[in-house]
């Protein structure tokens, strides 16, 4: 069992503070739940509670209440709430601790590091007396576990990346040489596992599995997965001869609670240094209080600087957070950035503060770097990059953010082209979206003749509104208009009189023609950035009809 205050320590004042009386944070702590608005909860003596996304005061107070009367050792807000002094008063006659999380740090990630740390008490209770709990670093786990198994091991985690081997690896084979030289799993060998099942079977077996050898140049293995609190933290791979006794093979498995243990701690450590650099990086780039403070600990002492906001779209989650840390390495990779490089992910999007040195360069090779983190074109699961303007102090990378920000916008609505854009060069297309959606909140294509072409359009199957569209944006050049449509000058021509003959529409004023196009604009540059101006798929605007 672990106390509160030995879990606080755990999980760190990055994540979790709070001033708390002595005897309240000697409790013990029991399980970590999640309170959620207008969700039944039942907690039992020293759970601590989550109050995930409370925000109103008198919900708080009865929750405080209900942990008084049950005997919570804990309970978890965010500010404002955690900072009304009617809810401190209700904690302190509850006789419950009120922490704070970090504004910064997703409920989420909170509960898997509470989860960590309460987690690992119970690996190193289990792991006691295998002969390997003790030992100092995970390369101490490897041997230990090696001698259980009578085979050279390596520990690996998720994306089969070495995090340990042990000694005599000389009694492996040509794969395993190959993996401990490139500290990963060579991808041919990688992609033969997934072909037979391997991971699939990691991911929900608890036993050790079974490998035989099947490639040439490699030998059987025997592999145990590496579980805690339901999760999957990596695997433990053994170079066996061939099949393995089923004594030895379950002393393999006990041994991986161990190598659970030090994954864990690995894991949680990890992810409070992510979480404490997200709240710097996120103070800097709102404007936050103590900006100032992070950006100097953040390195940012000499700009300019440009802001670089990464989306990563995609159904599935699980996918999507990892892709999402595999930009974080890269952002924190690019040149002119500082070892400790100003990457986090903040919400759903990865920001990254790059120095302008290493994106100023000639357009060709910032199209390049800015591919590369993009992903190959076409593929509609890849990252999606947007490039802010340059931040010559710390106070305008908020700026710099809210066009990268702005830039994001238009590459998810599909507004502009590619995977990948900078905000200095589709600038125009951020005004236009802007006075779109400022527009579309007046109503204003519901007023004048415009609303008519529209239902004529739908009704008749004519494309009139599209063919007015491309005549003003190409000012009345029918030639132009033409070419865009992929039609005849004539044919054009014969189009635009036979919409005036639909509405009326007096083209020779300039007033009439700038309204028309702010309409149609709004249309095609609206909050959802989805419809054209006739209403149909925006490829349409420049297609014939």
């Amino acid at each position: 069992m672990i106390s509160l205050q030995r879990l606080l320590d755990a999980v760190g004042p990055a994540v979790l503070s709070g001033p708390c009386a002595p005897e309240r944070l000697s409790v013990t702590v029991g399980d970590a739940v999640i309170a959620e608005p207008d969700g039944e909860l039942q907690p039992r003596a020293g759970d601590i509670v989550l109050g995930v996304n409370l925000t109103d005061r008198d919900a708080a107070l009865r929750l405080l209440a209900l942990c008084g009367r049950r005997s919570a050792a804990a309970v978890l807000l965010k500010a404002p709430l955690v900072a009304d002094e009617r809810v401190a008063a209700a904690a302190d006659e509850a006789g419950v601790a009120l922490l704070r999380v970090s504004a910064g740090a997703g409920w989420a990630q909170v509960l898997s590091l509470l989860r960590a740390a309460l987690d690992s008490e119970g690996l190193a209770a289990s792991a006691a007396g295998l002969g390997v709990a003790e030992a100092g670093d995970l390369f101490g786990v490897a041997d230990a576990i090696a001698r259980i198994i009578d085979a050279p091991v390596t520990i690996e985690d998720r994306s089969s990346r070495v995090l340990a081997y042990s000694t005599r690896q000389e009694r492996g084979d040509e794969a395993r040489v190959a993996t401990i030289m490139g500290r990963h799993v060579p991808e041919d060998v990688n992609a033969h596992f997934r072909r037979q099942g391997v991971f699939r079977r990691i991911a929900q077996a608890t036993t050790p599995i079974y490998v035989p050898a099947v490639v040439e140049g490699t030998k059987p293995r025997l592999v145990v997965p590496v579980h805690a609190g339901g999760d999957v933290l990596g695997s433990i791979w053994a170079i066996v001869p061939g099949p393995v006794e089923p004594e030895r093979a379950a002393a393999f498995a006990d041994a991986a609670d161990a190598a659970a243990l030090h994954l864990l701690r690995r894991r949680a450590e990890a992810d409070r240094q992510r979480l404490a650099l997200a709240d710097m990086v996120a103070k800097v780039l709102h404007g936050q209080e103590g900006a100032a403070d992070a950006a100097r600990l953040l390195g940012l002492t000499s700009g300019p600087w440009r802001v670089i906001a990464v989306g990563v779209p995609g159904e599935d989650a699980d996918e999507a957070e990892r892709q999402r840390l595999t930009v974080r390495e890269r952002l924190c990779r690019f040149p002119g950035t500082r070892l400790r490089s100003p990457a986090a992910v903040i919400g759903d999007v990865v920001y990254g503060i790059v120095h302008a040195d290493a994106v100023n360069s000639a357009a060709e090779a910032r199209a390049d770097w800015l591919g590369e983190l993009a992903g190959p074109a076409g593929d509609t699961t890849a990252p999606l990059v947007a490039m802010g303007g340059l931040a010559t102090t710390v106070p305008g990378l908020t700026g710099s953010r809210e066009q990268a920000d702005d830039t994001l916008g238009l590459l998810t609505a599909g507004l502009v082209p590619g995977g990948a854009a900078v905000h200095d060069e589709v600038w125009a297309t951020v005004v236009l979206r802007r006075t779109a959606r400022a527009a579309s909140g007046a109503r204003i294509a519901a007023i004048g003749p415009l609303r008519e072409l529209l239902e004529h359009d739908r009704e008749h199957h004519t494309s009139h509104v599209v063919t007015l569209y491309t005549w003003l944006e190409e000012m009345g050049d029918a030639k132009a208009a033409a070419a865009r449509l992929c039609i005849h000058p004539n044919t054009l021509r014969h189009r635009m009189r036979r919409l005036r003959e639909v509405v009326d529409l007096r083209l020779e004023s300039a007033e009439v023609r700038a309204a028309l196009l702010l309409q149609l604009t709004a249309r095609r540059y609206g909050a959802d950035g989805t419809s054209a101006p006739g209403g149909t798929p925006r490829s349409a605007v420049h297609e014939p009809g």
